[in-house]
């Protein structure tokens, strides 16, 4: 009976979206907000201050959505706003030549092989694979 009554307190408490019935006409309850005598809840001078808070902290949050989002892009809807693009003209400069370009991919292909080797040599349970049928081992520990 105990637990039977704490199951059904645990659910009142989880669920408080069930609301509460009753069947006795005894039980009765009183609003405290909704009254005559009650205080008023807020000023409309505190509302409009409460308004301009959340106006300003919503474009804030604007502000840092757009900063930490770039890809994103910008859309504007006015005729007079315009940019130009620095790194595309003709007469920019060549970001790159390809000398430095062929040395780069190079660089990073050794690096890329440097990084198998050093996780094939932390890594010694990954095992190796080989395609090659020419290739055999003999296992001295079994």
């Amino acid at each position: 009976a105990e637990a039977a009554a704490l199951k059904k307190l645990a659910v009142d408490y989880l669920h408080p979206e069930v609301g509460v019935t009753s069947v006795d006409g005894a039980c009765f309850g009183r609003n405290y907000f909704n009254r005559a005598s009650a205080p008023d809840t807020e000023d409309d001078e505190f509302a409009d201050e409460r308004a301009e808070v959340l106006a300003e902290a919503a474009a804030l949050k604007q502000l840092a959505v757009d900063y930490l989002h770039p890809e994103v892009g910008v859309t504007s809807v006015d005729g007079a706003a315009f940019g130009r693009n620095y790194f595309n003209r003709a007469s920019a400069p060549d970001t790159e030549d390809d000398e430095f370009a062929d040395e780069r991919a190079e660089v990073l292909a050794e690096a890329a092989a440097l990084k198998k080797l050093a996780v094939d040599y932390l890594h010694p349970e990954v095992g190796v694979t080989s395609v090659d049928g020419a290739c055999f081992g003999r296992n001295y520990f079994n």
